[in-house]
């Protein structure tokens, strides 16, 4: 039996949405973290 349409794919979306978005958020905590990592660094370097 056809599924109804408009009903194709929505729990597989939704699956993917949610995991291609703990993906960027997960990315764009590293980069924020290694920033902060450089900063220091740098701040560091400054001083001395």
């Amino acid at each position: 039996m056809p599924k109804p349409r408009g009903q194709k794919n929505q729990n597989n979306k939704a699956k993917h949405s949610k995991l291609i978005a703990q993906k960027k958020n997960k990315l764009k905590k590293e980069a924020d973290l290694r920033k902060e990592r450089l900063r220091a660094i740098v701040n560091k370097t400054k001083e001395s």
